[in-house]
């Protein structure tokens, strides 16, 4: 890392190579400030839009998406080390949720109208609240500030975007698709801060709403110093998501599935499949089989078709994820294939197996942020059921089972999870909530929900005469 990395300035890094891709200067107290209030100004104008207009502009921002995708896409890959297949399939998901919001996330904004007891009419009415600031991370470079900006523009709110250092370009080319789609110039402001700034955005009286993805650490400093103010946060924090395993499961599905889940994005994904728990009777072959696939994933670069599993995205990011693994088989834990740093240019891990993993273990309680899995037995079903909810995180989750009624039970009544999902896997659906619980945050995006976390149900009373 070169010098130019210091309280003013800093370098995106390609995780790939080590190079170089630009440098970028922090904006100070008075120009952040100076967007909030732009943003504030352009709010003012776009609450008056009406929702057939705010959806014709969020349809173009997806049109736009498609368009750029090309650029997009190398972009991201260069920035944080995705498979480019993988930043391509980002894209697609981020149109689709565009598709979803101009359409049947429009309706969830629409007024309802209520009887009163006393022979009234009732009205209820959407109100957007004012401009929204969403602290990004950078796994998903487009998607994150898709999910929840898409859904408060639609709303009529104006959106303020701190994405992570190290995808600044992807953010700076995402408000230039924006206002080529149409969007109003300075509705969506890009801060390019540091956390002392972001401190006072959140305080600033033009601010109304905050969302954040992030660690738990990240969630819990927005989350107090959003309450001093008094201001309504939405949070999707970090997991340590439990895919279980049941004695009758198909263990080839299992296994494939498994190991796709917990490579994806090179293993660097909230709702990755992290912690794999098996019942007793089908431990074993499902080990021999994860194992062989987990082993045999390809790694390099990650702009090449045949590569599976790209870089991590930052150095201190990879050493601290061998600092887990490390200390996990230090206190008993067994490596059955990868665990150990490639010599090679870049940030690379292979993906690695631990057995063996109990309590007091980080494999058995972390978040382990990358293509390292956590093999768990259990005595049986609901053993296993219950190791996978002794977890302070309660993001997603999974279950393979071929009694499907028997899963689709245990995922309503037994497991302490936003999302799962049951002989499969997936990232996230437009049409579908995506949020946690305890230590994984609150609050839900997508599905109609995201739309209405940021705005005043008015209620509105008239009296019959």
């Amino acid at each position: 890392m070169s010098n130019t990395n210091n309280k003013t300035n800093f370098e995106t890094i390609n995780p790939a190579t080590g190079e170089t891709i630009a440098t970028y200067k922090y904006m100070d107290s008075k120009e952040a400030a100076s967007k909030v209030k732009d943003a504030h100004n352009a709010f003012l104008k776009w609450k008056l839009t009406s929702l057939d207009e705010r959806a014709k502009i969020i349809k173009s921002i997806g049109e736009t998406l498609e368009k750029n995708k090309d650029a997009y896409a190398k972009l991201m890959t260069q920035e944080m080390g995705k498979l480019i297949s993988q930043s391509y399939e980002e894209i697609e998901l981020c149109i689709g949720i565009c598709d979803y919001t101009a359409t049947e996330g429009l309706k969830h904004l629409q007024d309802e109208h209520r009887p009163l007891y006393d022979g009234g009419k009732g009205t209820i009415h959407y109100s957007p609240i004012g401009v929204i600031y969403g602290i990004q991370p950078w796994n998903f470079p487009l998607y994150q500030p898709i999910r929840y900006s898409i859904a408060n523009l639609m709303a009529g709110n104006g959106v303020l975007l701190k994405h992570a250092k190290n995808v600044t370009g992807s953010a700076i080319m995402l408000k230039k698709i924006y206002e080529e789609a149409g969007l109003p110039k300075d509705l969506f402001q890009v801060l390019v801060i540091n956390h002392d700034v972001s401190d006072e955005i959140i305080a600033n009286d033009a601010v109304r709403g905050v969302t954040l993805t992030g660690s738990s650490g990240a969630g819990k400093h927005v989350a107090i110093k959003s309450a001093e103010v008094l201001k309504k946060t939405v949070l999707e924090l970090g997991s340590n998501d439990a895919y279980v395993v049941l004695d009758d499961a198909d263990i080839n599905l299992a296994a494939e599935v498994c190991a796709k889940a917990r490579i994806y994005n090179n293993g660097q994904t909230c709702v990755a499949a992290k912690r794999f728990i098996v019942a007793d009777s089908a431990y074993d072959a499902f080990k021999e089989k994860f194992v062989s696939l987990m082993e045999s994933m390809e790694l390099g670069d990650p702009t090449n078709s045949d590569t599976d599993l790209g870089p991590i995205a930052r150095k201190d990011l990879r050493e601290e994820l061998h600092d887990k693994v490390t200390k996990s088989v230090e206190n008993g834990a067994k490596i059955l294939c990868g665990g150990e740093i490639p010599n090679t240019k870049g940030y690379f891990y292979p993906s690695t197996v631990l057995d063996n993993v109990k309590p007091g273990q980080p494999a058995y309680s972390d978040e382990l942020f990358g293509p390292v899995a956590s093999l768990i037995k259990a005595k049986d079903n609901e053993d296993a059921m219950r190791i996978a909810n002794d977890s302070k995180f309660g993001l997603g989750g999974g279950i393979f089972s071929k009694n499907e009624e028997k899963a689709l039970e245990l995922a309503k009544n037994h497991f302490d999870t936003g999302m799962i999902h049951i002989n499969s896997y997936g990232l996230a659906y437009p049409n579908m909530p995506f949020g946690g619980v305890k230590d994984s945050g609150y609050g839900r995006e997508h599905g109609g929900f995201g739309v209405r976390e940021f705005i005043n149900a008015k209620a509105i009373t008239q009296q019959k005469q």
